[in-house]
């Protein structure tokens, strides 16, 4: 782990439709900026590519591992402006009926897939007329995934995965922790920060999070507040609603500080 780099990241937020033409165009101006901007390492958040009118419409867009308009948009851009393209989620191949993975892939300056990762916890909310469950149509995933990119250690988790903070633990020391989602109005405003800045103080690390933010033309409402957290659990950059980029720039050193007059990490005994 390098202590010393300090290295600029973004994440992008979207307020995405079910075209997924619309959103990839979206995307790739996003991506564009932020990489004109400095940026070495992007994160889209999840559902990027497609937020439908109802849970199904992603299976018909559903692509097998290493192939697809989806993939090969990512690795495109990762590839055209020479950044890590860590790519929110998009739906893929499940193997079982009416169901799809919902799956963040993560390229690397090249365009070349480095790591994948299927989400292991599906949301699932009932209160009032709002209602969710991912259960009915993705299929849940099983094995914990870190990203190395270049000198940076990066754990990758989506969404619903914020709430569980054994997830975070299983990945190992990081510095960075990324987190795309699509959290809803009702749940974003309660909980969202709080349990970023908590994966932030608790693994002692960089936690960057893209997210849908906004009214979407299907009537949903997303929470948006892409942000980046600090190891000390101070929010450095954030945006509240509508499409846009987050900066900010991880100071490694920072990270190292921490973690030696706080050794927390290493006082654990459970």
């Amino acid at each position: 782990m390098n202590t010393q780099k300090k290295i600029q990241v973004a994440a992008v937020q979207m307020v995405s439709t079910p075209h997924p033409a619309e959103n990839m165009q979206a995307a790739a101006s996003a991506i564009r900026e932020a990489a004109a901007r400095g940026a070495s390492l992007i994160l889209l958040p999840e559902y990027w590519a497609i937020l439908g009118q109802h849970d199904t419409d992603k299976l018909v867009h559903a692509e097998p591992l290493g192939d697809g308009p989806l993939q090969d948009f990512m690795a495109s851009m990762a590839r055209e402006c020479a950044v890590w393209l860590v790519g929110g989620t998009i739906p893929l191949v499940s193997g079982e009926q009416g169901k799809v993975r919902n799956t963040l892939l993560a390229y690397n300056p090249k365009g070349q897939l480095a790591v994948h990762y299927d989400k292991i916890h599906l949301f699932g909310f009932s209160r009032d007329q709002e209602t969710y469950d991912e259960s009915r149509t993705i299929l849940a995933g099983d094995d914990v995934a870190v990203l190395q990119a270049d000198q940076l250690k990066v754990g990758l988790s989506i969404c619903y995965d914020l709430r569980f903070p054994e997830l975070y633990r299983a990945m190992g020391t990081c510095d960075l922790m990324v987190v795309p989602a699509a959290f809803t109005y009702t749940t974003g405003r309660a909980h969202w920060e709080i349990l970023l800045r908590a994966r932030a103080i608790e693994n002692q690390c960089f936690v960057l999070a893209a997210a849908q933010g906004g009214k979407h033309v299907t009537g949903r409402r997303t929470w948006g507040h892409s942000m980046l957290v600090d190891p000390w659990g101070d929010i450095l950059i954030q945006k509240s609603e509508g499409a846009g980029v987050v900066m900010g720039e991880l100071d490694l050193a920072q990270s190292a500080s921490i973690r030696a007059s706080l050794p927390a990490l290493s006082h654990r005994r459970l």
